[in-house]
């Protein structure tokens, strides 16, 4: 499969599909406070207050992302987003694989599907140089 190939676009948008529906459903859930989204924000150590403050910041970030024009600047943000997330269960000691680094995974699923899916940011991070370039 040839990247920017159809085949390497639809792959891009299920692997930005797949981190828009996570972060939809993060984002909404603490926009209207569920109980799991507080419980879960306020054990990792934030105020019941802040949580539809960080569903907005999600929200407004995944939004970005989805927008083809503005994708790269909603990555750059859930970036952010994400790397606060590591920090703080880093900080809380949880399992590095299982809870401290699933941001990671989700940041690299979001690069990775634009990547695919998007010529310029191929261009701006190609994974090879092309010979006599």
């Amino acid at each position: 499969m040839a990247f920017g190939s159809k085949g390497s676009t639809w792959t891009g948008w299920i692997m930005s599909g797949l981190v828009i529906l996570f972060m939809l459903f993060d984002s909404i859930s603490k926009l209207f406070r569920a109980k799991a989204a507080v419980d879960g924000s306020t054990e990792l150590g934030f105020a019941e207050h802040h949580v539809v403050t960080i569903g907005l910041l999600g929200l407004i970030s995944v939004l970005l992302y989805l927008y083809p024009k503005t994708a790269v600047l909603g990555a750059i943000l859930l970036t952010g987003y994400f790397g606060g997330a590591v920090v703080t269960h880093f900080r809380l000691d949880n399992p590095l694989f299982s809870f401290t680094l699933f941001p990671v995974y989700v940041g690299i699923l979001s690069w990775g599907g634009l990547w695919l899916r998007n010529e310029e940011v191929r261009c701006v991070f190609p994974l090879y140089k092309k010979r006599g370039k």
